[in-house]
């Protein structure tokens, strides 16, 4: 007699992307049932990333047929046989970054990115998804634009039950970037001066860790007055649009402070100019810079004066946040009302609107995070 306890392919609905910077068609896809170390995932809520851009329009890590889409949260639906620390009917976010625990870079305590689990920048041939008869390809480790997602159960992190799946898909990429850029790899302390450049969710993100650090100045940076209000309320003191001043960002900050500059600049426009003018509105001798955003196309070219000048550049991915061991502190957070993501989420949408929420929503001047709710 058949196993009818034996998980098997769903049809479902998934966003698919064709071909390059083309519209998004909603298509019947398989999503086939996980593999001995995979769990399935029922998504109930994602959201949009500008980083899902840059791989719709090939700019990153271009691959075609392709679900988009690397924030989200849902439910588990099913497990493979060797997973044991996750069960069916968990609520859960899907994350890119892994973290094993055990090998070098995960030991040394000098990095999120871990060796065995890493950053899966192009599909590796696992997808689990296929449509019109032919597999495709996945955005980093999970594609959470579709109604399922099979992804390696190690990039994916329960979820108290206290903490809504919609505010929790906002921590899987943009805002605990832009948290852990200044929590984790910049490490700002009390008292300490912070510039922030781009006020969208990781702005936010750097913009409400440098709040919770004590920070005593918050400078957010932006071209849109209409993100000053929210800039305010996760805790900038000096709103800044460049667009009022013929000056440099650069120069604005130093006249700000006395013609020192701040502590620490967390750079997350991704806009290559903008990486000199960071590094210039630090302190001389001991400002650091957080290079969080990647340009998709534009090259700069790196003034090194500043730098020689005793300032120092971060790189840092996912903020140098770990998944497993960080990322139930910042839930916690969430939890106790230290922070509020709800502030973020400036529109909703079904998956059957995906094109409106992509194409439309986030040029919109208003728009700091839209949702898919499945």
């Amino acid at each position: 007699m058949a196993d009818n306890t034996t998980p098997r392919a769903i049809t479902c609905k998934a966003a698919v992307a064709w071909k390059q910077s083309e519209p998004l068609k909603v298509e019947e896809v398989q999503v086939d049932p996980p593999n001995s170390t995979q769990v399935r995932i029922k998504m109930l809520y994602a959201s949009i990333c500008h980083t899902d851009i840059t791989c719709w329009n090939g700019s990153l890590f271009p691959a075609f047929p392709r679900i988009l889409g690397h924030e989200g949260a849902g439910v588990i639906e099913s497990v493979g046989e060797e997973v044991n620390d996750l069960k069916v009917g968990d609520n859960v976010m899907l994350l890119y970054v892994g973290e094993c625990g055990e090998c070098a870079n995960c030991a040394s305590g000098k990095t999120n990115l871990c060796l065995r689990y890493p950053v899966i920048m192009t599909d590796d041939g696992t997808s689990r998804i296929y449509a019109k008869g032919q597999r495709i390809h996945r955005m980093f480790s999970s594609s959470t634009w579709a109604e399922y997602a099979v992804v390696e159960s190690n990039y994916v992190v329960k979820v108290d039950p206290r903490m809504s799946l919609s505010h929790a898909c906002l921590l899987t990429c943009g805002f605990t970037t832009g948290y852990g850029g200044v929590w984790k790899a910049l490490k700002v302390e009390k008292g300490s001066s912070v510039a922030v450049l781009g006020l969208g969710a990781v702005g936010l993100g750097a913009v409400k860790a440098s709040q919770i650090s004590g920070a005593s100045r918050i400078f957010g940076i932006d071209v849109n007055d209409m993100k000053r209000d929210i800039a305010r309320a996760f805790g900038v003191t000096d709103f800044i649009n460049p667009k009022h001043s013929d000056k440099p960002i650069s120069q604005l900050i130093q006249e700000a402070t006395g013609g020192q500059g701040v502590d620490y600049c967390v750079e997350c426009t991704g806009v290559a100019s903008l990486l000199n003018e960071a590094i210039a509105s630090t302190k001389m001798g001991v400002g650091e810079t957080a290079l969080i955003s990647a340009p998709p196309e534009e090259k700069g070219e790196l003034n090194y004066i500043p730098v020689i000048l005793g300032r120092t550049i971060k790189g840092t991915a996912f903020g140098d946040v770990k998944t497993h061991s960080d990322i139930p502190k910042i839930v916690e957070k969430c939890i106790n009302k230290e922070i509020n993501l709800g502030d973020l989420i400036t529109h909703e949408i079904s998956l059957a609107d995906i094109n409106k929420g992509f194409l439309e929503y986030m040029k919109q001047p208003d728009c700091v995070k839209v949702i898919i709710k499945f």
